[in-house]
């Protein structure tokens, strides 16, 4: 798995994230949307790989229901993705923007 470029970026997003969703002052539920976007965003990848590996073991040619189910794997990736930058912005944007007001104060 760790082979594939998509995963090792998003596994490396996890790895920098996961303290900091462990040091913001937030509370449990947040901290768990948090942490759980991550690794949705893991799960939806690994999903996605595993299409992609079926879909190129059946055949390598191009076929228009090959490339539908490709594409329907990335969405689901983009929508994980987006999820997760969403609910990141929410909930830790306002803690930052304060950090550096403070900061800039």
């Amino acid at each position: 798995m760790l082979e594939e470029s998509a995963f090792r970026q998003e596994l490396t997003l996890v790895v920098i994230l996961t303290p900091c969703a462990l040091l913001l002052p937030v509370g449990i539920v947040e901290r768990i949307l948090l942490l759980g976007t991550l690794l949705l965003v893991l799960i939806v990848e690994l999903l996605n790989s595993s299409v992609e590996a079926a879909v190129d073991r059946i055949s390598l040619e191009r076929h228009s229901l090959s490339k539908r189910a490709k594409d329907f794997g990335s969405a689901a990736v983009m929508l994980a993705l987006v999820l997760c930058g969403g609910t990141w912005l929410a909930i830790a944007g306002p803690i930052v923007v304060d950090w550096l007001r403070a900061l800039a104060a």
